[in-house]
């Protein structure tokens, strides 16, 4: 086996250790067994600091959405690349399917945002079901060209009943934006107007998206995840059974950027040898691969073709791994070492699971992650894959479920034969069903984005580090109890 990846020759790989302030703990560690401690810094801004990932797959944010089919899907690809991250689409969605999302999302705009639109024949009915599928919370109401003639937000249904037509109710005194407007400009716009939302026009005034006015002001702060073309970057998983290879051609030719192999137990010889025909396959993509805890999988994976190992076994919301097998590893420990052999190899690293606060994110980082991965965090967001729900007091929520789940495996299994599928499905290791719900502060993914970003730069400006390669430089972490820990959270919050 070698080592053909695209992070560069293993000769020119350098050496990777965390400074640690107590190196020699006695145990494996958690994201909450640990802490940084600040050090002297020339950073000036946390806006000063660059993102940019070092496992060279050209997100501008440490941020992967994870392959869980209640997460990851169109919209959450779009909006995610559009801030600087990256998604994976799940192993289990049909390869047409797939296509279709690609080609979808690959033609997004790379600034505004997607609009939901109507015609003037639909109903506020017709318009709630859909209103909850962005969140910028308008619907542009269009003609046959595609101009638009009114926008409609939820509360323009006030007072009407849900068989009331769009365009009866909605704003048809319209400001629109100039699609070669920029970022700043629009944002001033939108203020002067004293407006959250517009549709965006082109030279014949049909429509081309919307533009709120945060989005704006994100669109001064983030950098989209391109790829050489400028279209939004996406990624793809596949499975170590069925056709691997076969899959991961045809994920290649329609243009997915990165593609994940992707099994619970990832430290397995089924795995290096797929891992090994895909790389032989598809020699010019990103290949991820795992999952794995120790750096003897790391190496595996690495040798066999992997440039990045996904990190982690148990860590996850949804994952009962740990309590129905007794296998796993405190992420925190899990990706200190896979991180370190990985950078031997001239590979990098995914930390995947675990992270529930920015802090977590940080710290996943300093143990030498190249990027971070994310599912239940962002399963209740209006960008999620799965549909939206009202419990018996008005409030929305989302249902998840993880990967190694009965229902998953229900999905994955549905064309085997009867017995074959009923067998499979008394081996389940994750949460079948389980309630997301909305923060009404913090409802859409970028507003998760938005905290997760500004705690990391925080800690590069706490470190000295202008970089996520000059923090993992710097950083210096130490081991607190559980007391430690919970001196460190707010009273009075869900913190």
């Amino acid at each position: 086996m070698s080592v053909a990846s695209l992070g560069g020759s293993v000769s020119a790989a350098k050496e990777f250790t965390v400074r640690m302030l107590h190196p020699n703990p006695g145990h494996d560690l958690t994201y909450n067994d640990v802490f940084m401690v600040p050090s002297l810094s020339d950073v000036g801004s946390r806006l000063s600091v660059d993102l940019t990932t070092p496992d060279g797959i050209g997100t501008t944010i440490p941020v992967v959405v994870s392959n869980m089919t209640a997460v990851a899907g169109r919209r959450m690809a779009e909006v995610v690349a559009r801030r600087g991250g990256i998604t994976v689409l799940p192993q289990d969605i049909p390869i047409d399917v797939i296509a279709d999302v690609v080609a979808w999302v690959k033609a997004r705009h790379t600034v505004f945002e997607t609009a939901i639109t109507l015609s003037v024949g639909h109903t506020i009915g017709d318009a709630l079901n859909l209103i909850h599928k962005r969140a910028h919370g308008a619907i542009v109401v269009v003609d046959d060209e595609q101009r638009p003639i009114g926008v409609f937000t939820e509360r323009d249904a006030a007072g009407f009943d849900r068989f009331t037509q769009i365009q009866n109710v909605m704003a048809s005194d319209l400001f629109a934006l100039r699609d070669d407007v920029e970022p700043a400009a629009a944002f001033d716009a939108l203020a002067d107007h004293r407006m959250m939302v517009a549709p965006v026009v082109d030279s014949e005034e049909r429509l081309v998206g919307v533009m709120t006015r945060t989005g704006a002001l994100r669109s001064t702060i983030y950098r989209p995840a391109v790829d050489a073309q400028g279209r939004l970057l996406i990624a793809v998983a596949v499975g170590i059974n069925a056709d691997p290879v076969g899959r991961a051609r045809a994920l290649a030719d329609m243009g997915v950027d990165v593609i994940v192999v992707d099994t619970a137990h990832g430290h397995q010889r089924r795995m290096i040898d797929v891992v090994e025909a895909v790389r032989a396959a598809v020699p010019d993509r990103h290949i991820v691969a795992g999952n794995v805890v120790t750096a003897e999988g790391t190496r595996h994976l690495v040798e066999a073709g992997a440039d990045i190992v996904k990190v982690g076994v148990g860590p996850g919301a949804m994952c009962t791994t740990r309590m129905m097998t007794g296998v796993g590893r405190p992420q925190f420990s899990a990706v200190l070492e896979c991180a370190a052999e990985a950078q031997r190899l001239g590979a990098t690293t995914w930390a995947d699971g675990g992270v529930r606060f920015p802090r977590d994110v940080a710290l996943a980082l300093a143990a030498g992650a190249g990027n971070v991965m994310f599912g239940s965090w962002f399963a209740g967001t209006h960008e999620s894959a799965a549909d939206a729900h009202r419990d018996t007091d008005g409030r929305l929520y989302k249902e998840s479920f993880g990967m190694a789940s009965n229902r998953a495996v229900k999905n994955r299994s549905r064309d085997d034969h009867a017995l074959e599928r009923a067998r499979k499905e008394l081996f389940e290791e994750g949460i079948s069903t389980s309630r997301m719900y909305l923060d009404p502060d913090r409802a859409g993914v970028e507003d998760i984005i938005d905290q997760i970003v500004a705690g990391v730069r925080s800690s590069c400006t706490y470190a000295g580090a202008a970089d996520i390669a000059q923090f993992q430089e710097r950083a210096v972490v130490g081991v607190q109890g559980s007391a430690g820990y919970e001196e460190g959270r707010p009273q009075g919050t869900s913190w």
